[in-house]
């Protein structure tokens, strides 16, 4: 069955592949830090990279850095024009499988990957509860679950000045850390970990900012949608409201970010 909201999805990411490496600073960040806080010997096997995006994890868990890389990685997207620009960067890998798929159904047979890492890429998803159960089906008991999500303080600053404009939701609502255990939890995962970090960015203009957030896809594609077009005066209103709040000449956004490992 066609879904609107997925189709949103597919095609921002899509429209975003040739922009992505350029504006994904904060991205390569924390998928760094995701894999620093993971002990090497639970990321060996197969092991599958979800929301791969342009590659840089799949790259990282297959980098000659990495003493104990993975016995193959199935890299899986749900835009296609992502996975291209991931399987052109690791052409010289033989052991990478690519898939472009959703996330709450994946072609993959039942209990045969190791581990599941996602970078930043889960937050797109609204039933986490398909998503997590689809997870835990691919994945082999006492399996590793390793990714990293948006929480709900993420661009708390941009939503306070749509705020002050109308009452629709210009900002992507994401779940907080009771939600994503109790999803976990729910599909049968143990042993959750959450762990929290917040990233301040900052940018020369509120455009410089939403400009940053289309190149890597991020624009609003899911949540309560404004029927209606935003005139260039609702912006500009909101672009005032926002810039009252300067930080030694810079538009601060904040970006939540958690942290997360379980076992199947």
């Amino acid at each position: 069955m066609f879904n609107p909201e997925k189709a949103r999805i597919r095609h921002s990411f899509a429209a975003a592949s040739a922009t992505y490496d350029g504006a994904a600073e904060l991205q390569r960040t924390v998928g760094k830090v995701l894999l620093a806080g993971t002990n090497a010997e639970k990321l060996a096997g197969t092991v599958l990279d979800l929301g791969c995006g342009t590659g840089f994890l799949t790259g990282e868990l297959l980098s000659t850095k990495n003493q104990n890389p993975p016995q193959s990685v199935i890299a899986v997207d749900i835009a296609f024009g992502m996975l291209e620009a991931t399987r052109s960067k690791l052409a010289a890998h033989n052991n990478v499988r690519y898939i472009c798929a959703d996330a709450e159904q994946l072609p993959i047979a039942a209990s045969t990957v190791d581990v599941v890492v996602s970078n930043l890429a889960l937050q797109w998803c609204r039933n986490l509860s398909s998503v997590f159960a689809e997870l835990k089906r691919t994945l082999k008991p006492g399996g590793q679950l390793v990714f990293s999500t948006f929480g709900p303080h993420t661009l708390q600053e941009l939503k306070a000045a749509w705020a002050e404009v109308d009452d629709y939701n210009h900002v992507n609502e994401f779940y907080g850390v009771a939600d994503i255990e109790h999803f976990l939890r729910q599909a049968g995962f143990r042993r959750v970990r959450i762990e929290r970090n917040t990233y301040l960015s900052k940018y020369d203009s509120v455009l410089a900012l939403m400009r940053e957030l289309k190149a890597i896809g991020a624009q609003n594609v899911i949540g309560e949608r404004n029927k209606a077009v935003t005139t260039q005066t609702q912006l500009q209103h909101m672009i005032k409201t926002y810039d009252l709040h300067r930080l030694e000449g810079m538009i601060p956004a904040t970006f939540e970010c958690f942290l997360i490992q379980a076992q199947a």
